[in-house]
């Protein structure tokens, strides 16, 4: 059995580009938690972009990760849910499917690799709950965000598909809500909260798209929260990147700053906000970092 405070750190492919400081704050707050990540330079995109044009392709990806976890004997540890959800899916179909399996592993032994089923890939939200545990997070709490008020969007890929991600509820999630206000923030309920942030219909519709992230951050500035919390480097992207946006083309003043969980559980932890990479925000969070500091 893997170790649950060691982990194979999968970065994939947008993070360490798009979103680093979704990264830099995660490996600040997981360090705290005694927690060791080990880097994994040997890995390839997870496959999702792949499927499902090339299924096989998908399979062959994530597999090839997969068994180099199992080579390390330690779990993956996700910061995107795309990610995490796709290593999830194949981990499960190699496992419960002897011939898929099989025809996998031909392609993997051209690289010296196989697939045996012996470790598991997991969300750094999963792992925070399930691995870590509430106790040890709130005990890492020196400085609880008790005058913050939140809101929380998961996004669409953390939970679904249930039968492959296997933990908490798509329709009624609880595991961040739960986690927020674990650094002593309040986390409000809002309209429509488990509705998508709009970044999939990007390609196809900006203006659907925008309008998305528009009702979202209207729902979310009517119950007054001073934040919104994202745990998906793309629904991050989506919001703190289109905000300024937004207010200029429907007139609009919304003033949310987009933090992401981990810098937020570093806040509440007493690391620094330029540790946590908040510099890197476009929506300007310094006024909330008043009241924290």
């Amino acid at each position: 059995m893997a170790e649950k405070n060691k982990y194979l750190m999968f970065l994939g492919c947008a993070i360490p580009y798009r979103v680093s400081a979704f990264e830099i704050s995660a490996r600040k707050v997981m360090q705290k938690l005694g927690v060791e990540l080990v880097e994994m330079p040997e890995f390839n995109c997870c496959g999702l972009p792949l499927d499902p044009v090339s299924h096989e392709m998908m399979l062959i990806l994530a597999a090839r990760n997969l068994a180099l976890a199992e080579q390390k004997g330690l779990n993956i540890l996700t910061l995107c849910p795309g990610c995490a959800g796709t290593l999830k899916k194949v981990n499960k179909m190699l496992k419960e499917d002897k011939a898929l399996r099989e025809d996998i592993n031909s392609h993997l032994k051209e690289a010296g690799l196989e697939f045996k089923g012996t470790i598991e890939a997991k969300h750094i939200m999963q792992a925070l709950i399930e691995d870590i545990g509430l106790e040890k997070i709130k005990n890492a709490v020196v400085k609880p965000l008790t005058a913050f008020k939140v809101a929380e969007h998961n996004g669409c890929h953390i939970l679904r598909p249930k039968e492959y991600i296997g933990f908490d509820d798509p329709e009624d999630p609880k595991t961040l809500k739960t986690l927020i206000e674990a650094t002593g923030a309040t986390c409000l309920d809002y309209m429509d909260e488990t509705e998508c942030c709009g970044a999939p219909s990007v390609g196809i519709s900006d203006k659907i798209a925008l309008q998305l992230a528009r009702d979202k951050l209207n729902h979310v500035k009517m119950v007054g929260a001073q934040a919104l919390v994202t745990i998906c480097p793309f629904c991050h992207i989506m919001y703190d990147t289109n905000e300024l946006r937004i207010e200029k083309m429907f007139n609009e003043t919304y003033g949310i700053p987009i933090l992401h969980y981990t810098q937020l559980l570093g806040l509440a932890m007493g690391i620094l906000p330029e540790e946590l990479a908040f510099n890197e925000l476009r929506v300007d969070a310094s006024k909330i970092l008043k009241e924290a500091m």
